[in-house]
C-alpha cells in the first residue's frame, strides 16, 4: 500500500471478486483518481475470524499461521478477525506499509524519503507491536532500517511486492505488472528482505493498492502466502492533519480490527503523531496491540 495514492481505501479491484478462505486455516507520481467500484470500499474481503491449527504453519518464510487456500488453490485473504460480538477480546492490529516503487531510486537519491525512523522510534517507545509491509525495494534502499525492523521482536515484516507495481489494473495510476511476472516479484521481494538480513519474515502478502483479483490470487499462490488487507482505513496517505487520522482510526477499530498505516515520510508525514494519539486512546479503552500473525492465530 502505498507511498503512491494506493492506500487511500481498501480495494479489490478487477473483475474476479477474491475468494472468501473456507474451512480450517493451515498453519511516487502524484497521487491519482481514487479506483471506482469496489476500491472505495473498506469492507474486508476475504475471510474473517482465522485462527492457527497449532503444529501446521507455513513452509514459506517465516513461521506464521496461514489460512486454507482459496477455491482453485487461489491465495486466501485475511482482513480482520472475526467478531465475536459482545465478548470479544479487544485485540487491534497496527500494519504499516514501507512503500518505494521500484523506479523510485531517482527520487530517493534526490533527496525524498520513503523511510521513517521516527515512526518506528515511537512504536519501540510504545512498546506497540506491528507488522510492517515492505516492498523489495524499499528494503534495498534503506536496509539498514530493514535489518533493525526485521531483526527486532516487536515487529514482523510481510511482503508488499518488490515493485510496488498494481496487480490488476486501473489501481491508484499505478503502474501494472504482466500476470506472468507476479509470482516472481513477490519472491524478489522476500530474497531482498534476505538480502537486508530481516530475520522476522511472515508468510504474508499485500497487493499495492489492496488491488486484486482471482487471477492475482492464484498468480501469488505458489509462495505460500496469505494475502492481507484491512478493515480500518487510516486516511494517513498524503494527509496533513494528524488529528483527523487519529479520529478516523479511533472511529473505526473495533474488536478484532486490522488498521492500514503507512511508514514513509514523503507519503504519510503525520503518520508518527497520529499513532501516538490513537495509542493512548486505544488503550484507554481496552484495546491489546498484536501483530498480524497474532490476530490471525486468534
Amino acid at each position: 500500500m502505498c507511498l503512491l495514492v494506493a492506500a487511500l481505501a481498501g480495494c479489490s479491484a478487477g473483475d474476479g471478486a477474491a475468494p472468501v478462505a473456507s474451512g480450517s486455516p493451515s498453519a511516487a507520481p502524484s497521487p491519482a483518481p481514487e479506483a471506482t467500484g469496489a476500491a472505495r470500499s473498506p469492507e474486508p474481503t476475504g475471510a474473517a475470524g482465522a485462527s492457527a491449527q497449532p503444529g501446521n504453519e507455513a513452509a514459506g518464510p517465516g513461521r506464521a499461521p496461514t489460512l486454507a487456500p482459496g477455491p482453485g488453490g487461489a491465495a486466501p485473504v485475511f482482513s480482520r478477525a472475526e467478531d465475536r460480538g459482545a465478548g470479544a477480546p479487544k485485540l487491534v492490529a497496527l500494519t504499516f506499509d514501507a512503500d518505494m516503487t521500484a523506479d523510485q531510486g531517482p527520487r530517493a537519491a534526490r533527496g525524498e524519503r520513503f523511510d521513517n525512523p521516527g515512526l518506528i522510534a515511537a512504536l519501540r517507545a510504545l512498546k506497540v507491536p506491528a507488522t510492517v509491509f515492505m516492498t523489495g525495494r524499499w528494503a534495498e534502499e534503506y536496509p539498514r532500517q530493514a535489518r533493525s525492523i526485521g531483526t527486532d521482536p516487536l515487529f514482523e515484516t510481510a511482503n508488499h511486492s518488490y515493485s510496488h507495481h498494481a496487480f490488476t489494473p486501473d489501481c491508484y495510476g499505478l503502474p501494472v505488472i504482466a500476470r506472468t511476472d507476479m509470482r516472481g516479484d513477490v519472491e524478489r521481494a522476500f530474497r531482498a528482505f534476505e538480502k537486508a538480513g530481516v530475520r522476522n519474515t511472515v508468510p504474508y502478502f499485500r497487493f499495492p493498492g489492496g488491488c486484486h483479483d482471482d487471477a492475482a490470487l492464484r498468480a501469488v499462490a505458489p509462495t505460500g502466502v496469505t494475502a492481507v488487507q484491512w478493515d480500518v482505513v487510516s486516511g494517513d496517505a498524503f494527509a496533513t492533519d494528524a488529528d483527523a487520522v487519529a479520529e478516523q482510526v479511533l472511529a473505526g477499530v473495533r474488536p478484532g480490527s486490522l488498521v492500514v498505516l503507512h511508514c514513509t515520510r514523503s507519503a504519510a508525514p503525520v503518520t508518527e503523531p497520529a499513532v501516538r494519539r490513537i495509542v493512548p486512546e486505544l488503550r484507554r479503552r481496552g484495546y491489546t496491540f498484536v501483530k498480524v500473525s497474532e490476530l490471525m492465530r486468534g
